[in-house]
């Protein structure tokens, strides 16, 4: 058989070409929020997508709160978020705060928070800070 040979891959380049793919994984979560892509069936507001009409209740009745000035149902919120992770746009420490999003049923505060930015942006997680989807409030009314 003429046919074209079969190239053989060194395990050493197998091996690096495996690294930078486990390396490019690890870096994702680093990506900032605005150049993510969160496409969704869910209701959205802004980038933001709830799974049901109750999550997008507890959000909208935590943004009423904020705008509001309180009162907060935990003492937590209004705290600081120091951004460690590194998952939203970089900004002076004491930019952004935090606030709980009610999870129905949880026995603690859950996991859902509003991050708010001094610049008046708002970031949605349901994940405790794995991942934020931009939120616009004008598209929750």
């Amino acid at each position: 058989m003429g046919g074209r040979a079969i190239p053989v891959v060194s395990p050493r380049r197998l091996l690096g070409g495996l690294g930078l793919l486990a390396f490019l994984a690890l870096l994702w979560p680093a990506v900032p929020v605005e150049a993510r892509s969160h496409h969704s069936a869910h209701a959205a507001a802004g980038d933001a997508t709830f799974h049901d009409e109750a999550e997008r209740r507890e959000v909208r009745r935590t943004l009423d709160l904020i705008h509001a000035g309180g009162p907060f149902h935990h003492h937590q919120d209004g705290v600081v978020f120091g951004n460690r992770e590194g998952r939203l746009p970089a900004r002076p420490r004491g930019y952004y705060h935090e606030y709980t999003v009610e999870t129905p049923g949880a026995s603690d505060r859950g996991a859902r928070r509003i991050i708010r930015g001094n610049g008046g942006e708002l970031y949605y997680t349901r994940d405790h800070y794995r991942t934020f989807q931009k939120l616009d409030p004008e598209a929750l009314r």
